[in-house]
């Protein structure tokens, strides 16, 4: 069996669907014959991304595997990989590798060397029958621990050279481990003792699947529950102790309850310090449970660390307090919470209502609140004002029903991100929110969707300018027009083969909104160019700190 065969075998024994890949690499071909279709995509960095959303909607049951051609490939692919690393998304990356008798020659390119810092693990293969060792341990560190990317780079002669044996390949299964049962006591009689204790949960309870025993554990204490932006929807935002989410923006509900806290309990966060997520004001004790020691004292001063998986942590959590007898709730603070919220959503009605030309970008989102059911919707945003302007307003009622990311935050990302969730979902509407930079960088990916019959709805906020740099190129953009950027997206992505109209007042979002679903129905992606303010305004201030 030659290597390139050989690999392909064991993605399809280990029930990859897909692989995402441009433009280049002979194990496209060895896929294609065993079944494995290759969605090829117009850039690297898009078709990462299509990988990256693929693993993030399926919580990591289902790989994202992205493959590459050597040299120029894998050095394009470099960001897309650093964005699944920031956000802890296990995809697994299979660039080509330069032949072995030239490696260490420049200006070869090694991405077993390069990428040391963006993946959890990686390896250089140099010989055929070295390709099943090298792919069982990706894949056991793709499924264990901490989620991140895992790079295999195979040399050009160990992929087309031979194996001197039979291929002995069967499935990995990943490791689970839980925090010990004096720790677990000790956190839950802290949360018994505070007075006025948050649940900050992250992603890590999306990828451990562990939103029921999430519920349940919120609902006993009676305790309010934030999630990051990466973990949005991981508790359901309909529950009267749900507080919403963050990015930049703060909205003042959930800000109230992390300011009046002391004790805040993080459950499958890093607690990472971030300009795109709510950072924990001073003066808070702080549980953390996660299943990485390198997330310890790492920002924070954490007086208790339950390390270990999210869902086990919570079924051990609930345990302990059903033993003790203890069902606080839902009770006075998800009143409280619920009360609050409601007269956040109240004071923005006038935005979320808005009768104004060009169009309110808060209306629009509130329109999607209203005509779509969020239950059968996967929803994403870009960078930059999209995301701000959705992350406050959207409910998600259920885990990966809306599809957040963002410790770093590249333009163009949430296009093929809701490329992949549609691959994963097929039966959703997958939606994407994009401004005119975010298309700018990756637009002609629309064409990829179209080729790949993958029914996606992209919304584009027009309002000719980066707003999200308003305050900061002021000079250039007076004196320049630095900061002016636009286009007839409509037109583009009918040029592309896709749907395309133009929307600009209030009122013609609702129709044009119903003629787009029915375009993705067919198969065929669509695109609504929505002519929004130019101007920007969020929900809420800045960090507490």
């Amino acid at each position: 069996m030659q290597g390139t065969a050989a690999v392909a075998e064991i993605l399809k024994r280990e029930g990859v669907e897909f692989i995402a890949c441009f433009p280049h690499n002979d194990l496209i071909e060895a896929c294609a014959k065993v079944g494995i279709r290759p969605i090829v995509c117009r850039q690297e960095r898009v078709g990462i991304a299509i990988a990256d959303g693929f693993a993030r909607t399926t919580n990591g049951q289902r790989i994202g595997v992205f493959v590459m051609q050597h040299g120029p490939g894998a050095e394009n692919a470099f960001p897309g990989v650093a964005q699944a690393f920031t956000d802890n998304v296990p995809l697994l990356v299979l660039p080509a590798g330069e032949a072995s008798s030239r490696q260490g020659i420049k200006p070869v390119f090694n991405a077993c060397d390069n990428y040391a810092h963006i993946t959890k693990w990686r390896t250089f293969v140099t010989h055929p029958d070295r390709i099943a060792a090298a792919m069982r341990h990706a894949f056991y560190r793709l499924r264990t621990g901490k989620s991140g990317p895992v790079l295999v780079e195979i040399a050009l002669d160990a992929l087309g050279g031979e194996l001197k044996r039979p291929l002995d390949y069967a499935p990995v299964s990943g490791s689970q481990f839980a925090p010990p049962v004096d720790d677990i006591k000790q956190a839950v009689q802290a949360l018994l003792d505070a007075e006025a204790p948050v649940i900050y949960a992250g992603q890590g309870v999306l990828f451990a699947q562990a939103s029921a025993e999430l519920v349940e554990l919120a609902e006993r204490l009676d305790c309010p529950v934030l999630t990051t932006m990466p973990g949005k929807s991981a508790f359901p935002e309909q529950h009267p102790l749900s507080i919403g989410a963050s990015a930049i923006t703060k909205p003042e509900h959930m800000m109230h309850f992390l300011n009046a806290a002391d004790l805040v309990f993080g459950i499958g966060t890093s607690f990472t310090r971030t300009l795109y997520g709510t950072n924990v004001p001073g003066g808070k004790r702080l549980i953390q449970a996660t299943n990485s020691e390198e997330d310890i004292n790492k920002d924070y001063v954490v007086e208790q660390a339950l390390i270990g998986d999210a869902r086990l942590c919570l079924k051990a959590m609930n345990a302990e307090l059903a033993e003790r007898g203890i069902q606080r709730g839902p009770g006075p603070r998800a009143e409280d919470a619920k009360a609050r919220k409601a007269a956040f959503l109240a004071r923005w009605k006038p935005e979320l209502e808005s009768d104004e030309v060009p169009i309110n970008q808060f209306r629009i989102v509130h329109e999607l609140m209203q005509r779509l059911d969020p239950a059968k919707t996967i929803i994403t945003h870009d960078a930059g004002t999209p995301r701000e302007q959705l992350i406050s307003f959207w409910e998600a009622p259920a885990p990966r029903s809306y599809l957040g990311w963002g410790k770093t935050t590249q333009l163009g990302f949430g296009l093929g991100a809701v490329m992949g969730a549609k691959l994963a979902e097929p039966d959703k509407l997958c939606v994407n929110i994009m401004g005119d930079s975010a298309i700018g960088m990756v637009g002609m990916d629309i064409e990829t969707a179209v080729r790949n019959g993958i029914g996606i709805l992209t919304i584009v906020f027009n309002n000719g300018i980066m707003a999200i740099e308003t305050n900061a190129l002021t000079e250039a953009q007076s004196q320049y027009g630095a900061n002016n950027q636009g286009g007839d997206y409509a037109a583009l992505a009918e040029a592309l083969g896709a749907w395309g109209r133009r929307v600009e007042r209030p009122d013609d979002f609702g129709p044009a909104l119903t003629a787009a679903i029915e375009q993705t129905e067919q198969g065929r992606p669509a695109v609504l160019d929505c002519v929004v303010k130019a101007g920007y305004i969020w929900p809420g201030k800045g960090d507490p700190e």
